[in-house]
């Protein structure tokens, strides 16, 4: 037998369809006892929500007590909060923040609008697709997320257009994530800008995904987001990701992003990755950066072809010799990964790393810096040891290393004060792509020794004989660093159970230290059954 709704619910329910036509049941709203007004509130729908808030919060209400009761207001962040996370978390189950957000109710149309944004993009770029992007319907299932009825075509507000949708709520979104389709500078580029300059004050972070880039796109969205006044954006975080740029990056494009990296004080992440960039470019961030007053803490530029970008600069000159620009000051991270650099671009870096004092985490792995290029990095990673903030995480893969230009470079990190935590030398030629056999465990042997201080080593797919096992274990003990993940993964090793108990001892906050899928077999017990 199914229960009967109560009285409460049902005139809830009728409160909601209310709030979805018209603004009349609202003063009405504010009268009531704060326990069924906290019922009411969980049984709305995200628009009949927005529109009781924003009324509440002195929006077009005419007076600031528009909801007070008994000197109480409902508050922003009280109960409004909690039924936002709650609504937030019904939609987007799977999405999990690094940080909570504070305001439930801006998260949740920061990621509709994205939503609203990225099925767009997916109808843009049907070959049926004709028109203008602002005039695209927004599917049923998003619209009945938020609480769209049909009795709600009346009115006049489009909700089913993404030009609505863009207005009402674009300026909750702090991040935007862009794709091609939405770039294409016929049908796009004007409600885009539009949206920009909507949001110019408050977006703090723009990624662009898959993106052909012509000089009037990028000069529109710069502009876009750069106060008229002062020519200063907000910008914190920009990325652009596996695009091009049309026309090979003309000079029109570049005293743009010059200009426009000259003018981000609030930009701290710069990500330009697998853009086809070349060393011009290359400089021309770097001349932006001296230049720039940002406190940029993270700049990546994997992925592009920029040998030669730092050999222009007379590392005795005015530049280096006032310390830099503040941006360099602040870098924390630069991500050089795979950027065609030889030996001569590793001497000219660690002449400028020099002047970068806060670095933590260096990746310049897929270059061919080769011996001599790590050679030349050896004092840069002497006087970085003796920082306040040394470096904490290096990475040196596929960089054409023989054995002995490792061996050296060990040999200094033994010495140093503060070493760093983090190494990766992988893919170098320590001997047949690192599967150097019992080589390797004599290695990491070694390796454990010179630098206590390392917490993970992946050493994998090195063909190491079983015996290896031994020599390892062996050097964990004598070590006593601080270790905590040791990949050994696939090595063609028969574990016997008197392995298991050998391996036992080294645990780190009860988690093993050799990491052996292999083993996992032998924790399945013997199944006889044919």
């Amino acid at each position: 037998m199914v229960k009967a709704p109560s009285l409460i619910s049902l005139a809830a329910l009728a409160v909601k369809r209310e709030l979805l036509l018209g603004d009349d049941v609202i003063p009405y709203v504010c009268e009531l006892p704060a326990d069924l007004f906290d019922i009411l509130l969980t049984y709305l729908p995200p628009l009949a929500l927005q529109k009781l808030q924003t009324k509440m919060d002195g929006d077009d209400c005419g007076s600031p007590d528009y909801c007070f009761e008994n000197g109480r207001k409902h508050g922003r962040y009280g109960n409004f909060n909690t039924v936002w996370k709650k609504l937030f978390k019904t939609r987007w189950s799977g999405v999990t923040d690094q940080i909570e957000p504070v305001d439930w109710q801006q998260r949740y149309w920061e990621a509709h609008v994205q939503g609203c944004l990225d099925e767009a993009a997916e109808l843009v770029v049907l070959p049926s697709f004709r028109g203008l992007i602002s005039d695209i319907n927004i599917s049923d299932t998003i619209l009945n997320y938020i609480g769209y009825e049909q009795q709600m075509n009346h009115l006049a507000c489009d909700y089913s257009k993404l030009s609505y949708h863009c207005q009402q709520f674009g300026h909750y979104a702090r991040c935007l994530r862009l794709q091609n389709a939405l770039c294409v500078e016929e049908t796009c580029v004007q409600a885009l800008c539009k949206l920009l300059i909507q949001n110019s004050e408050t977006l703090a972070s723009l990624e662009f995904l898959h993106c052909k880039l012509s000089p009037s796109f990028v000069e529109g969205i710069c502009r876009s987001l750069c106060s008229k006044r002062k020519r200063i954006h907000k910008i914190e975080n920009l990325s652009i990701d596996i695009s091009s740029f049309i026309e090979n990056c003309p000079s029109s494009v570049v005293v743009e992003l010059v200009s426009f990296l000259s003018s981000g004080r609030s930009l701290c992440s710069l990500k330009l990755r697998h853009c086809h960039l070349d060393r011009d470019f290359g400089r021309m961030v770097f001349s932006s950066l001296l230049e720039a007053s940002s406190s940029l803490s993270i700049l990546d530029l994997s992925g592009n072809s920029i040998g030669g970008w730092l050999s222009k600069y007379d590392r005795s000159g005015p530049l280096f010799s006032l310390g830099a620009g503040k941006s360099l000051q602040s870098l924390r991270l630069l991500n050089l990964r795979g950027n065609n650099l030889c030996k001569a671009d590793a001497r000219d870096l660690g002449s400028a790393l020099v002047h970068i004092p806060n670095l933590e985490i260096l990746d310049i792995s897929d270059n061919t810096i080769e011996d001599d290029g790590i050679r030349s990095l050896i004092p840069y990673f002497v006087q970085a040891s003796e920082r306040c903030n040394p470096l904490v995480e290096l990475y040196l893969e596929n960089c054409e290393l023989s054995g002995r230009g490792v061996s050296q470079l060990l040999d200094t990190l033994s010495t140093l004060r503060r070493p760093p935590t983090s190494l990766s030398i992988a893919d170098n030629n320590l001997g047949s792509k690192n599967r150097g056999g019992v080589e390797t465990a004599k290695f990491l042997s070694k390796l454990m020794s010179l630098a206590p201080d390392l917490v993970e080593v992946n050493a994998g797919y090195n063909l190491m004989p079983l015996e290896s096992l031994t020599i390892i274990c062996s050097a964990l003990k004598v070590a006593k660093g601080h270790l905590q993940r040791l990949d050994l993964t696939g090595n063609n090793w028969e574990l016997q159970p008197s392995h298991v108990s050998m391996l036992s001892e080294f645990r780190h906050n009860g988690l093993p230290i050799l990491i052996l899928p292999t083993l996992q077999a032998l924790d399945v017990p013997y199944d006889d059954e044919p």
